[in-house]
């Protein structure tokens, strides 16, 4: 049984940046689907990417806020 959820993990894409529990905590009116996990976390990474560029932009090596 262990191995069939290591297999659906690597399925999945892997490690999530956000959580789960956070964000179903955050939520107040509203249920979270399985699917809006992956997809936010694809919107995060984005983010940060979008992020790292701007610094490298701009000669830093340390992501601040005005990247976002």
């Amino acid at each position: 049984m262990a191995a069939k959820k290591k297999a659906a993990k690597k399925k999945s894409g892997g490690d999530l940046i956000i959580s789960k529990a956070r964000t179903k905590n955050a939520v107040k009116k509203c249920n979270v689907g399985g699917e809006f996990y992956e997809a936010l976390d694809k919107v995060v990474r984005d983010l940060i990417k979008g992020a790292e560029g701007r610094a490298i932009g701009n000669k830093r090596k340390t992501l601040k806020a005005v990247d976002l």
